[in-house]
């Protein structure tokens, strides 16, 4: 297949969706894990933290290092490469004989198993104009899926053959999808030359001169992804394994599992970049946003409502990240690797912060605190919201959406 003249199909976007939400899942396998692991290994469990620590930072290293290279060079071989990479690292993951090689393995999984995020800006590439904010949303939901999936499976996969096995099957899975994307991903060209690569590194800050919105987008995805997803999941571990509901690990999952619905509505959410409606149905999902921590905040003792709120949330967060994210790819067809870069640190560092304050809150004033800032973080995204609209429509009507 020739990259020239490829079509953006519903197969190829299902078939991004579940490769980019394999990747990203690889990220996650190790979260629910971790008491077992440090038992195998006779460690205190409170080091567990660490493995997740080390595939972060592994994982923040490959998007500021690798990924920008998504604009200069065939993404075809890239994505083989990084794919092809992940499952040696999962392998090295499930053999490690101890808890450093672990650790290193886990690094070294993160650094590579970024193809997901290579795959989102091609994606965009492929897209029509008049349906990109559609297949970005396919694309996303599949993402959504994946950490939400392999948090749940990982679980219970552990639970009958040992935490080891679950990067056994995760390799295998890994290695069908890459001879899988060898075959069916076209040889698309590369858009630009690479002059050097301190350059490209260089260019990834610069696209803040060359691209007025983009710290609005940033801002409304850091406060709503970044904070009000991870503040809210956060505790809501905290809140489920105390008083009244002393549920179990499976138990939480069980819940957790209310986060699929961001993915089913989110693979028709970008329609509305697609018709023109971007901008007040931003401002809807994030007074969606407010709507759902209030009652949070309200509705603590019943888990009906803590279900509901888990999964009208999700919709909510994924509602922006669909809609912030095609907004990004629509800013320059050249750059979108790069300002996809951004994009993922931006939440990254976001997402961190959100989950350290809601330990911290937790520790001062349990629930009510915790509700109480992810409010504050929805007010504060609909103040963003309101002084942007009128720059997010000139952009809209210079792409001809309007």
């Amino acid at each position: 297949m020739n990259g020239d003249n490829v079509v953006m199909t519903k197969f190829l976007a299902i078939l991004f969706a579940v490769c980019s939400g394999l990747a990203i899942g690889n990220l996650y396998w190790a979260q629910p894990l971790l008491v077992q692991i440090m038992t195998g290994f006779g460690l205190p469990e409170a080091n567990g933290g660490l493995l997740v620590t080390a595939t972060q930072i592994g994982y923040a290293m490959g998007i500021f290092f690798i990924v920008p290279l998504g604009d200069f060079v065939y993404r075809k071989r890239m994505i083989s490469i990084v794919m092809g990479l992940s499952v040696i690292a999962l392998v090295s993951c499930a053999v490690a004989p101890s808890f450093t090689i672990l650790a290193l393995s886990l690094f070294s999984m993160g650094l590579v198993t970024i193809s997901g995020q290579v795959i989102l800006p091609l994606a965009g590439d492929l897209s029509r104009e008049d349906e990109r904010g559609h297949i970005v949303g396919i694309v996303s939901s599949g993402i959504t899926t994946g950490i939400l999936f392999s948090r749940f499976a990982s679980g219970i996969i552990a639970g009958f053959w040992g935490w080891r096995s679950v990067y056994v099957i995760a390799a295998v899975l890994n290695i069908i999808m890459v001879l899988v994307m060898i075959y069916v991903l076209p040889e698309i060209p590369a858009k630009n030359r690479l002059e050097s690569y301190k350059g490209l590194l260089l260019s990834v800050f610069t696209t803040f001169k060359r691209h007025r919105t983009l710290p609005m987008i940033l801002l409304h995805s850091g406060l709503i992804f970044g904070l009000v997803f991870n503040i809210f999941w956060t505790s809501l571990t905290f809140l489920l394994s105390g008083a009244p509901y002393y549920y179990d690990t499976f138990q939480i999952g069980l819940v957790s599992l209310a986060g699929l619905a961001a993915a089913v509505f989110g693979i028709g959410i970008g329609k509305l970049q697609d018709m023109g409606l971007s901008v007040p149905a931003l401002g809807g999902f994030i007074a969606l946003g407010l709507v759902t921590m209030l009652c949070g905040y309200l509705f603590s003792y019943s888990i009906v409502a803590i279900v509901i709120v888990a999964a009208v949330v999700s919709v909510a967060v994924q509602g922006i990240s669909v809609l912030t994210q095609t907004r990004l790819f629509n800013l320059s067809q050249s750059e979108r690797s790069r300002l996809n870069t951004v994009f993922v640190v931006n939440n990254f560092i976001f997402g961190a912060v959100g989950s350290a304050l809601a330990s911290l809150l937790w520790s001062l004033g349990g629930w009510s605190y915790v509700m109480m800032a992810a409010c504050c973080a929805c007010i504060l995204g609909l103040i963003v919201w309101m002084l942007s609209r009128s720059a997010f429509r000139k952009a809209d009507e210079a792409l001809g959406d309007y």
